[in-house]
Protein backbone atom coordinates (compact mmCIF):
# COMPACT_ATOMS: atom_id res chain seq x y z
CA UNK A 1 0.00 0.00 0.00
CA UNK A 2 0.98 3.64 -0.55
CA UNK A 3 0.19 7.31 -0.03
CA UNK A 4 0.35 8.92 -3.44
CA UNK A 5 2.98 11.07 -2.20
CA UNK A 6 6.25 10.80 -4.55
CA UNK A 7 9.45 10.45 -2.43
CA UNK A 8 11.78 11.06 -5.16
CA UNK A 9 12.19 10.91 -9.26
CA UNK A 10 14.26 8.33 -10.99
CA UNK A 11 15.95 7.73 -13.90
CA UNK A 12 15.58 4.70 -16.27
CA UNK A 13 19.02 3.36 -16.63
CA UNK A 14 18.09 0.10 -18.61
CA UNK A 15 15.08 -1.32 -20.05
CA UNK A 16 14.75 -4.71 -21.45
CA UNK A 17 12.06 -6.12 -23.25
CA UNK A 18 11.47 -9.76 -23.87
CA UNK A 19 13.26 -10.84 -20.92
CA UNK A 20 13.07 -13.96 -20.02
CA UNK A 21 15.39 -14.00 -16.35
CA UNK A 22 13.57 -14.06 -13.34
CA UNK A 23 13.22 -10.27 -13.11
CA UNK A 24 11.46 -10.13 -16.86
CA UNK A 25 9.42 -13.33 -16.46
CA UNK A 26 8.78 -12.79 -20.67
CA UNK A 27 8.07 -9.11 -19.85
CA UNK A 28 10.39 -6.30 -19.62
CA UNK A 29 12.76 -5.43 -16.57
CA UNK A 30 13.52 -2.42 -16.14
CA UNK A 31 16.60 -0.55 -13.84
CA UNK A 32 16.59 2.68 -12.44
CA UNK A 33 18.40 4.90 -10.77
CA UNK A 34 18.96 8.12 -9.52
CA UNK A 35 16.83 6.93 -6.35
CA UNK A 36 19.34 6.32 -3.73
CA UNK A 37 17.60 8.30 -0.79
CA UNK A 38 14.61 5.59 -1.22
CA UNK A 39 16.89 2.67 -1.25
CA UNK A 40 18.74 2.84 1.93
CA UNK A 41 16.66 0.52 3.84
CA UNK A 42 15.61 -1.81 0.16
CA UNK A 43 15.39 -5.47 0.69
CA UNK A 44 14.66 -7.74 -2.43
CA UNK A 45 11.03 -8.41 -2.62
CA UNK A 46 9.99 -4.83 -1.58
CA UNK A 47 7.27 -2.98 -3.59
CA UNK A 48 8.33 0.35 -5.02
CA UNK A 49 5.58 2.13 -6.43
CA UNK A 50 6.87 2.87 -10.53
CA UNK A 51 4.93 5.63 -11.80
CA UNK A 52 1.97 4.40 -10.17
CA UNK A 53 2.58 0.92 -10.73
CA UNK A 54 3.57 -1.72 -7.61
CA UNK A 55 6.71 -3.26 -8.57
CA UNK A 56 8.86 -5.78 -7.19
CA UNK A 57 12.71 -4.91 -6.21
CA UNK A 58 14.26 -7.83 -7.93
CA UNK A 59 17.52 -6.59 -7.83
CA UNK A 60 19.97 -3.99 -5.98
CA UNK A 61 23.40 -2.61 -6.43
CA UNK A 62 26.04 -2.69 -3.31
CA UNK A 63 25.94 0.68 -3.41
CA UNK A 64 22.13 1.08 -2.95
CA UNK A 65 21.90 3.77 -6.14
CA UNK A 66 19.49 1.89 -8.36
CA UNK A 67 17.27 -0.79 -8.37
CA UNK A 68 15.88 -3.75 -11.28
CA UNK A 69 12.10 -4.96 -11.29
CA UNK A 70 10.14 -7.12 -13.84
CA UNK A 71 6.73 -6.01 -15.54
CA UNK A 72 4.30 -8.50 -16.00
CA UNK A 73 2.55 -8.99 -20.43
CA UNK A 74 -0.47 -7.93 -18.15
CA UNK A 75 0.82 -5.03 -16.72
CA UNK A 76 2.21 -3.92 -20.04
CA UNK A 77 -1.06 -3.66 -21.33
CA UNK A 78 -2.97 -2.16 -18.24
CA UNK A 79 -0.46 0.17 -17.45
CA UNK A 80 2.19 3.19 -19.97
CA UNK A 81 4.97 1.58 -18.18
CA UNK A 82 5.95 0.01 -22.25
CA UNK A 83 6.57 3.71 -23.09
CA UNK A 84 9.82 3.94 -20.97
CA UNK A 85 12.79 4.07 -22.45
CA UNK A 86 16.37 4.83 -20.77
CA UNK A 87 16.10 8.18 -20.01
CA UNK A 88 12.97 8.21 -19.05
CA UNK A 89 11.99 10.13 -15.58
CA UNK A 90 9.87 8.27 -13.07
CA UNK A 91 8.10 8.87 -10.09
CA UNK A 92 8.95 6.40 -6.97
CA UNK A 93 7.47 5.68 -3.41
CA UNK A 94 8.08 2.98 -1.10
CA UNK A 95 5.71 0.45 0.46
CA UNK A 96 3.75 2.25 3.55
CA UNK A 97 5.42 1.48 7.40
CA UNK A 98 2.91 1.77 10.10
CA UNK A 99 4.65 5.04 11.49
CA UNK A 100 4.05 6.73 7.98
CA UNK A 101 1.45 9.80 8.10
CA UNK A 102 -1.21 9.30 5.71
CA UNK A 103 -0.88 12.93 3.88
CA UNK A 104 -2.83 11.70 0.29
CA UNK A 105 -4.97 8.93 0.22
CA UNK A 106 -4.62 5.05 0.34
CA UNK A 107 -3.43 4.38 -2.83
CA UNK A 108 -2.99 0.37 -4.00
CA UNK A 109 -0.60 0.52 -6.68
CA UNK A 110 -2.63 -1.43 -9.53
CA UNK A 111 -3.38 0.44 -12.05
CA UNK A 112 -6.90 0.52 -13.65
CA UNK A 113 -6.72 2.14 -16.73
CA UNK A 114 -4.20 5.05 -18.79
CA UNK A 115 -5.60 8.60 -19.95
CA UNK A 116 -4.19 11.20 -22.01
CA UNK A 117 -3.58 14.77 -21.41
CA UNK A 118 -6.06 16.77 -23.34
CA UNK A 119 -5.91 19.85 -21.57
CA UNK A 120 -2.81 21.70 -19.78
CA UNK A 121 -3.57 25.48 -18.74
CA UNK A 122 -1.51 27.97 -16.32
CA UNK A 123 -2.82 29.35 -13.62
CA UNK A 124 -1.36 32.05 -11.67
CA UNK A 125 1.50 29.45 -10.69
CA UNK A 126 -0.61 26.23 -10.80
CA UNK A 127 -1.34 24.10 -13.98
CA UNK A 128 -4.92 23.11 -14.65
CA UNK A 129 -4.40 19.16 -16.48
CA UNK A 130 -7.20 17.82 -18.28
CA UNK A 131 -7.67 14.06 -19.31
CA UNK A 132 -9.30 11.70 -20.85
CA UNK A 133 -9.54 8.09 -20.02
CA UNK A 134 -9.00 5.11 -22.63
CA UNK A 135 -11.58 2.66 -20.59
CA UNK A 136 -14.32 5.31 -20.21
CA UNK A 137 -16.59 3.42 -17.91
CA UNK A 138 -13.42 4.09 -14.76
CA UNK A 139 -15.57 7.69 -14.85
CA UNK A 140 -18.26 6.32 -13.04
CA UNK A 141 -15.62 6.25 -10.25
CA UNK A 142 -14.37 9.90 -10.15
CA UNK A 143 -16.00 12.54 -8.25
CA UNK A 144 -15.67 16.29 -8.33
CA UNK A 145 -13.40 16.73 -4.97
CA UNK A 146 -12.83 13.06 -4.63
CA UNK A 147 -9.38 11.45 -4.97
CA UNK A 148 -7.10 10.00 -7.63
CA UNK A 149 -3.63 8.95 -8.10
CA UNK A 150 -1.78 10.03 -11.36
CA UNK A 151 1.36 8.32 -12.26
CA UNK A 152 1.05 7.11 -8.28
CA UNK A 153 0.54 10.50 -7.52
CA UNK A 154 -1.83 11.55 -4.77
CA UNK A 155 -4.65 14.31 -6.36
CA UNK A 156 -8.08 16.03 -6.15
CA UNK A 157 -10.27 16.17 -9.01
CA UNK A 158 -11.59 19.99 -9.63
CA UNK A 159 -13.30 19.10 -12.78
CA UNK A 160 -15.57 15.63 -14.40
CA UNK A 161 -17.11 15.50 -17.94
CA UNK A 162 -19.14 12.05 -17.62
CA UNK A 163 -20.26 12.31 -20.75
CA UNK A 164 -16.69 13.14 -22.66
CA UNK A 165 -15.20 10.73 -19.74
CA UNK A 166 -12.61 13.51 -18.85
CA UNK A 167 -11.68 15.52 -15.63
CA UNK A 168 -9.35 17.69 -14.54
CA UNK A 169 -6.88 18.51 -11.25
CA UNK A 170 -4.84 20.91 -10.65
CA UNK A 171 -1.41 21.00 -9.87
CA UNK A 172 0.14 23.78 -7.40
CA UNK A 173 3.58 24.89 -8.19
CA UNK A 174 5.36 22.98 -5.01
CA UNK A 175 4.43 19.94 -6.48
CA UNK A 176 5.71 20.47 -10.15
CA UNK A 177 9.32 20.12 -8.45
CA UNK A 178 8.43 16.82 -6.67
CA UNK A 179 6.34 14.83 -9.74
CA UNK A 180 7.17 14.00 -13.45
CA UNK A 181 3.49 15.17 -14.62
CA UNK A 182 4.78 18.62 -14.87
CA UNK A 183 7.20 17.67 -17.76
CA UNK A 184 4.01 16.05 -19.76
CA UNK A 185 2.64 17.75 -22.72
CA UNK A 186 -0.47 17.01 -24.30
CA UNK A 187 -1.44 13.89 -25.99
CA UNK A 188 1.01 11.94 -22.97
CA UNK A 189 -0.15 9.44 -21.11
CA UNK A 190 -0.31 8.85 -17.36
CA UNK A 191 -1.48 5.64 -15.55
CA UNK A 192 -4.62 6.48 -13.40
CA UNK A 193 -5.81 4.08 -10.38
CA UNK A 194 -9.36 5.22 -9.18
CA UNK A 195 -10.30 5.56 -5.33
CA UNK A 196 -10.37 2.21 -4.14
CA UNK A 197 -12.69 3.60 -1.66
CA UNK A 198 -15.50 4.31 -5.03
CA UNK A 199 -14.87 1.02 -5.81
CA UNK A 200 -15.57 -0.79 -2.69
CA UNK A 201 -18.74 1.39 -1.88
CA UNK A 202 -19.88 0.56 -5.86
CA UNK A 203 -19.27 -3.30 -5.62
CA UNK A 204 -21.12 -3.30 -2.13
CA UNK A 205 -24.28 -1.48 -3.35
CA UNK A 206 -23.99 -3.90 -6.42
CA UNK A 207 -24.23 -7.26 -4.09
CA UNK A 208 -26.78 -5.90 -1.98
CA UNK A 209 -28.82 -4.76 -4.71
CA UNK A 210 -28.44 -8.46 -6.75
CA UNK A 211 -29.37 -9.96 -3.28
CA UNK A 212 -32.52 -8.01 -2.01
CA UNK A 213 -33.76 -8.55 -6.36
CA UNK A 214 -32.51 -13.04 -5.81
CA UNK A 215 -34.85 -12.17 -2.31
CA UNK A 216 -38.48 -12.62 -3.08
CA UNK A 217 -39.01 -11.37 0.48
CA UNK A 218 -36.37 -8.66 0.62
CA UNK A 219 -37.79 -4.94 1.38
CA UNK A 220 -37.01 -3.90 -1.83
CA UNK A 221 -39.28 -6.85 -3.78
CA UNK A 222 -41.65 -5.44 -1.57
CA UNK A 223 -41.49 -2.19 -2.44
CA UNK A 224 -41.76 -3.26 -5.91
CA UNK A 225 -44.89 -5.40 -5.59
CA UNK A 226 -46.26 -2.53 -3.75
CA UNK A 227 -45.68 0.40 -6.52
CA UNK A 228 -46.70 -2.14 -9.04
CA UNK A 229 -50.24 -2.79 -7.40
CA UNK A 230 -50.84 0.82 -6.81
CA UNK A 231 -50.52 1.55 -9.98
CA UNK A 232 -52.25 -1.39 -11.41
CA UNK A 233 -55.05 -0.73 -9.01
CA UNK A 234 -55.17 3.20 -10.24
CA UNK A 235 -55.41 2.23 -14.21
CA UNK A 236 -58.09 -0.01 -13.13
CA UNK A 237 -60.34 2.57 -11.69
Amino acid sequence: MFTGLVETIGTVLEYVPNDTTSSGGNGVSITIGDCSSILVDVHLGDSISTNGVCLTVTEFDESRTQFKVGVAPETLRRTNLGDLKVGSKVNLERAVTSDVRLGGHVVQGHVDTIATIVGRVPDGNAITFTFRLRDTEFINYIVHKGFIAIDGTSLTITNVDHSKAEFSIMLISYSQEKVILSQKNINDTVNIEVDLMGKLIAKQIEVNLSNQIDNKDSQLNRLITALVEKKVSELIK
